[in-house]
């Protein structure tokens, strides 16, 4: 019995093999990368919360509990967990039709799956979902977050945006009429400002190097380190406040960030309501593995660490997700901006996601009151942004560069995730890759017709994947024997067969059976591998004569 249980993952965070050579060198680049994350993070977990439909605090204390917790347990140096963008389309849905206590439910089941997935080692199977479904969902969340940020990007009097594509469009429609201009403006000046403070500070930009002949001090390095949603936050912010722009904000909304810890909450349970919510509790798990497995992938890349475990991955995921229900949070993954700014920041262990949240809850606790003051134009501006970023859009362009069954998975993928539903789309993304790759193979295989041997052997030559979906290929050779003259000897070589599988191995039997009736005979040669041992296993090999004919 124990011989076919599967083999269990092993609970072992890659902060453990970190440590083991840890020095105040690293200390030292893990405290600055953690520090910077942390700034950059405030913005982002703020903004996430509120286009999903939550308060502020949701995504804050999600992005300091669940980023402690993956960096701590998780199986990368490097990756920083938290909400994302991804989830913002599915969160906020869930909680237009649900509730949020339906969405702290749905919360704590991906958090099992997702642990359960790393622990029976299913974290490698993420890597099984085709390129062309991803970059199809990728691109279709981000076209979604624009469109629910337009709202405050327009400054538009929306009590409730609806979840649906073509409702949001046409509430957007509806309600142009209260167009906001200093919403819009603050906006359009925070995009500006995130795309264009970066280049203003590279070394071979005319600003940096005409303000380096002036400033030769440390302050223009000090500056120029600052993160751009920082400045974007902090600069429009005092702004708005300083002019009394009439806009929205955080205090006018929500009334504000409470300058506490989160209360410990029981989420909801009940079985009936899980049964409910099974589908959104799915697409959760799915789209978290998912995410934060492609975004330790990223990072594998851009660090010198050793590679990411998985599993490990995905238990840290599933730990911290099953967590943040009791604390009010939402739900958590890798997120990709802030493990490149933390390896760009010079991270080499999770010590720098542990500090990361660290520094997150002391801005939090020491600046909450300061935050009602943020436009919510703002934070649309810097989501705008993110969705922008988020989207692989040359992908579009490059299309006709590749197969018909790619365009079709990508357009497909985009088109259901844009107008309909996530998981709607994923599946049917994963079902046309399966379907569109049996065909693929079934084209591959072929009975290839061979000269008639001495004797008068009808001979042919199978080539490739004799399975399920390349079964009708053999017809042709099954009414060839029930239209052959009795006594007919036909011989298949299989030296170049792949595979075989129990569907192939009845439509040799097939084969078989109408030659025997009308007195005649099978053989197969070169045999060797997986469709050698199949056809021993099932005895096909007693049921061909003489039992030589099976070599």
């Amino acid at each position: 019995m124990a011989s076919v249980m599967p083999k269990l993952a092993t609970f072992r965070p890659r902060l453990l093999a970190d440590l083991r050579d840890y020095n105040r060198q690293r200390l030292a680049k893990d405290i600055g990368a953690g520090a910077t994350v942390g700034i950059v993070a405030l913005p982002l977990a703020m903004a996430f919360a509120i286009a999903s439909g939550l308060k502020p605090e949701a995504g804050l204390w999600t992005a300091i509990i669940a980023g402690f917790l993956i960096s701590a347990l998780g199986g990368s140096s490097v990756q920083i967990g938290g909400p994302a963008g991804a989830f913002i389309v599915v969160v906020y849905g869930i909680v237009e039709r649900y509730g949020l206590p339906s969405l702290l439910i749905c919360t704590l089941g991906a958090g099992i799956l997702l642990f359960l997935l790393g622990l029976f080692r299913l974290g490698t199977l993420v890597r099984y979902v085709p390129v062309s479904v991803v970059i199809g969902f990728t691109n279709g969340i981000a076209v979604l977050i624009a469109l629910s940020q337009l709202r405050d990007v327009l400054g538009l009097q929306v009590e409730k945006m609806p979840a649906d594509f073509f409702h949001q469009i046409g509430v957007l429609a509806n309600h142009i009429d209260s167009f906001n201009p200093s919403a819009f403006g603050l906006a359009i000046g925070c995009m500006a400002l995130l795309f264009l403070w970066p280049r203003l500070w590279q070394s071979d930009s005319v600003f940096r190097q005409k303000l380096a002949g002036i400033d030769r001090s440390s302050t223009l390095q000090a500056v120029s380190r600052v993160p751009a949603p920082i400045i974007a936050l902090v600069g429009l912010s005092w702004l708005a406040w300083a002019l009394a722009l009439p806009v929205e904000t955080i205090g006018s909304r929500f009334g504000g960030i409470p300058k506490s810890l989160p209360a410990f909450q029981w989420p909801p349970l009940s079985w009936e309501t899980a049964k409910m919510l099974v589908v959104p509790t799915l697409t959760l798990a799915l789209l978290g593995a998912i995410e934060s497995l492609l975004c330790a992938r990223v990072a594998d890349q851009l660090s010198d660490r050793p590679k990411h475990d998985p599993n490990q991955e995905l238990m840290a995921q599933g730990v911290a997700n099953a967590v943040m229900p009791f604390v009010g949070g939402m739900p958590a993954t890798g997120t990709i901006a802030r493990t490149v700014t933390n390896i760009r920041a010079g991270a080499t262990s999770p010590v720098a996601g542990m500090v990361h949240a660290a520094t997150l809850a002391t801005v939090v606790l020491l600046a909450a009151p300061l935050a009602k003051h943020i436009p919510l134009a703002v934070l649309a501006g810097i989501l705008l942004f993110v969705a922008w970023n988020m989207g692989e859009w040359k992908a579009f362009a490059r299309l006709r560069q590749f197969s018909p069954h790619y365009r079709l998975m990508l357009l497909s993928t985009f088109v259901v995730t844009v107008v309909f539903d996530l998981m709607v789309a994923v599946e049917l993304g994963l079902v046309l890759a399966v379907v569109l790759f049996v065909r693929r193979q079934s084209d591959i295989f072929r009975a290839e017709p061979l000269a008639p041997s001495v004797d008068g052997r009808l001979r042919f030559r199978l080539y490739g994947s004799l399975f399920f979906g390349a079964v009708t290929k053999i017809d042709p050779l099954i009414d060839a024997a029930e239209r052959a003259p009795d006594g007919l000897h036909m011989e298949l070589d299989a030296s170049q067969l792949v595979s075989l599988d129990t569907t192939g191995l009845d439509a040799l039997e097939q084969l078989h059976k109408a030659l025997d009736k009308r007195g005649g005979r099978l053989s197969i040669t070169g045999l060797h591998g997986h469709a050698r041992s199949l056809i021993e296993r099932s005895g096909f090999i007693d049921r061909l004569r003489p039992a030589d004919e099976l070599q």
